[in-house]
């Protein structure tokens, strides 16, 4: 039997695209762990799980503003990793996949020499804890393919490039992001049950990510009367973030939705997402026409602009800088992509959008085991 430790953690992003890939691992064959933090959600999403043995070990976030958990937390991330190095010693993995996030970090370093190592990178630009842990990984898993300047202008990636060989023999790989296979199993007729729909008009679906969207949310609730006249709209608006004085007929809002989602996704005929890289790629492998609103620069290091922009680029999607809009932009922009949903569906059949396959097949190569198909 073969041993595989996954890590990543932070977010919902951080973690889904490794439930995706264990889903895919024969049980006969794969002893599956993960390390993550006691209290993030990694946690919360895989230590209930069954066939999978959960770590918890310390890590300090990383910073480059300023912050006074910064004189603190480079402790944490040195337990964090001698922790990693007892863990890595124990288990003796055959292979360690690691999808982002700080708490990576010192299981990626620990590893290092130890087992091969894979990096998974989500976004179009990396963020910090990848630069990292790119050092001392052996390949590197990129969902967009890479262009020389980025979409829209601005830097090159310090990731540039396709699949190929980059600095000490680091083998990089364009390989898309880890689809769920629940979510191409979605039940329209349950999404209408569970929403309390009619399903007489277009649905509309809101996401925000896993901690809703503040800005996203007012203004879809300051188009309502606008939005309503064309669509039923179902709202994930994030922890928290549930308006009860919004409530009216064929809008219907839920925090937060989990093995409904699929369901969801199968019921809607438009989203409106932020840009997030793992919400982008699913939304476009079920070929769901959406609009995108990343998050603009000063809440961000910019890298859902470059997401949603690369998307827009190639008529996937239609990107709507949150800066520039209104309500009546807004449900003119809905309306539109309505109207067009089948010349975007057409050209999202082309996106080779899913990357579980292609990660498998590099995991078992390096892992030296086999491979089988249960997606439907």
């Amino acid at each position: 039997m073969r041993r595989i430790v996954f890590t990543g953690g932070g977010t919902a992003g951080h973690v889904t695209p490794n439930l995706a890939l264990m889903e895919r691992l024969p049980p006969a064959d794969w002893d599956i762990h993960y390390i993550g933090t006691a209290e993030g959600i990694e946690r919360e999403l895989i230590a209930a799980r069954p066939r999978v043995t959960y770590h918890a070990i310390e890590a300090g976030k990383l910073r480059r503003y300023a912050s006074l958990k910064n004189l603190s937390d480079p402790f944490r991330v040195l337990r964090g990793l001698a922790q990693s190095k007892k863990l890595i010693r124990q288990l003796k993995p055959d292979v360690v996949f690691s999808k982002g996030g700080y708490v990576s970090v010192p299981v990626v370093m620990a590893a290092r020499g130890r087992c091969p190592v894979l990096v998974h990178e989500s976004d179009y630009s990396p963020g910090l804890a990848n630069r990292i842990a790119a050092r001392y990984a052996d390949i590197l898993c990129l969902t967009f393919t890479r262009e020389s300047p980025p979409p829209g202008g601005g830097k090159p990636s310090r990731m540039a490039g396709g699949s190929g060989k980059a600095r000490h023999g680091l083998r990089t790989v364009v390989t898309g992001t880890p689809i769920r296979p629940e979510l191409y199993r979605g039940d329209r007729a349950a999404a209408l049950a569970f929403a309390g729909l009619s399903g007489d008009k277009p649905v509309l679906l809101i996401m925000g990510g896993s901690q809703g969207a503040g800005p996203v949310n007012e203004l879809v609730r300051a188009a309502l009367p606008t939005l309503l006249q064309t669509f039923d709209i179902v709202h994930l608006c994030g922890k928290g973030k549930v308006d009860r004085d919004a409530v009216r007929p064929g809008y219907v809002q839920f925090a937060y939705v989990n093995r409904e989602l699929a369901d969801l996704l199968a019921l809607c005929d438009v989203a409106l997402s932020r840009a997030g890289a793992n919400a982008v790629f699913e939304l476009l492998a079920l070929q769901k026409p959406t609009a995108l609103v990343p998050l603009p620069l000063y809440a961000s290091r910019g890298d859902q602009i470059q997401n949603a922009r690369y998307m827009a680029d190639r008529g996937w999607a239609l990107h709507l800088p949150q800066e520039e809009q209104t309500p009546e932009t807004l449900t003119a922009a809905l309306r539109e992509l309505y109207e067009q949903r089948r010349a975007y569906a057409i050209r999202m059949r082309d996106a080779k959008a899913d990357g579980t396959e292609k990660i498998l097949e590099l995991i078992f190569e390096v892992g030296k085991g086999e491979v089988i198909s249960n997606r439907e």
